[in-house]
Parts: C-alpha cells; sequence; structure tokens
C-alpha cells in the first residue's frame, strides 16, 4: 500500500473514531497533496508524499516558535498535535552519527576541498538523504565536514553506510 493510499485509509479511521484533530490534520495533509498534483499534473510517489509532509511538519516547528514567542499556548498546542499526525507518515529519521558518516563518505567522494565546494555537496547529499534524515542537521554536518584530503577511511564509512542501507553498492 503506498504512502497516500494509508493517508487515506487513516482519514477515513478517523472519520469513523469521530477524530476531529487527527482528521482536520489528515485533511490538511491530503489537500496539500492534491494541490500539488494540480500544480504539476503528476501523481505523486511515495517520496514527493514524504516531502510535503516534511515540508508541513517545518511549517509546524516554525509556527509553534512563533506561537511561543507571542506566549500562545493554546495554539501551541494544537500545533504540536498537528505536527505529531504529520511525523507518523514520515520515514525513520537517521542518527546524528550516520549523517555525520554519510557526509564525510559524500565529501571524500567528490573530493569537495573547502567550503567553496558546500554548495556541490549539499546537492549530492540532499539526493541521497532527502526524507532520510532532518536536512538542518545535514547543512550542520556539511559545515562541520572536514575537507577531503584523500580517501584514507571512505572505504570503512562506505562500509558503514552500505550495512545500514544508506547508500547502494
Amino acid at each position: 500500500m503506498s504512502l497516500k493510499d494509508q493517508i487515506t485509509e487513516d482519514m477515513k479511521t478517523a472519520m469513523r473514531a469521530k477524530d476531529t484533530a487527527r482528521l482536520g490534520t489528515i485533511r490538511l495533509l491530503l489537500s496539500a497533496m492534491k494541490q500539488k498534483e494540480v500544480d504539476e499534473r503528476v501523481v505523486l510517489d511515495d517520496a514527493a508524499v514524504v516531502a510535503i509532509v516534511d515540508k508541513l511538519v517545518k511549517q509546524r516547528k516554525d509556527s509553534i516558535a512563533a506561537f511561543e514567542q507571542a506566549a500562545r499556548q493554546d495554539l501551541v498546542e494544537i500545533e504540536k498535535a498537528e505536527m505529531v499526525v504529520l511525523q507518523a507518515y514520515l520515514p525513520a529519521r537517521m542518527s546524528a552519527e550516520e549523517v555525520t558518516a554519510a557526509v564525510q563518505a559524500i565529501v571524500a567522494s567528490l573530493g569537495a576541498k573547502g567550503p567553496g565546494d558546500m554548495g556541490k555537496v549539499m546537492g549530492a547529499v540532499k539526493t541521497q538523504l532527502a526524507g532520510k534524515a532532518d536536512m538542518g542537521q545535514v547543512s550542520a554536518a556539511v559545515k562541520a565536514a572536514p575537507p577531503a584530503k584523500n580517501l584514507i577511511g571512505v572505504r570503512s564509512t562506505l562500509i558503514f553506510m552500505i550495512q545500514r542501507g544508506l547508500c547502494a553498492k
């Protein structure tokens, strides 16, 4: 069952259970998905659905920060509840160590020499880790990654990533 079908089934379940908070959040997600399909005239696959969910979760985090600053605890609770519902549709996130290992392997494979190559590294990282890791955490790991001087240690890092299923052989 695709993620899109799972979300539709969860909406039906929330309707039957009369869970209005969950139902509202799922309808919001389905609306965002439908808008993307109509705008781009495509049928969304699981990766596109995960990207939409990720975007909505980021919006909730930003809203929570704004509402906390404005001392609106009632709205903070609503946003947190929506974020919990949305996060259920995201795949398991990579740990900080896994993100760092993946970034170091990509830096070494691209031969990035310094901060000027950060754009090239981020492009490669985004394609490989999209939906698997928080991009804020990935960006911090890229900034902290030492430039590639040689390929010592790359083999062990790549073996680690292959074992974890983070990249293809």
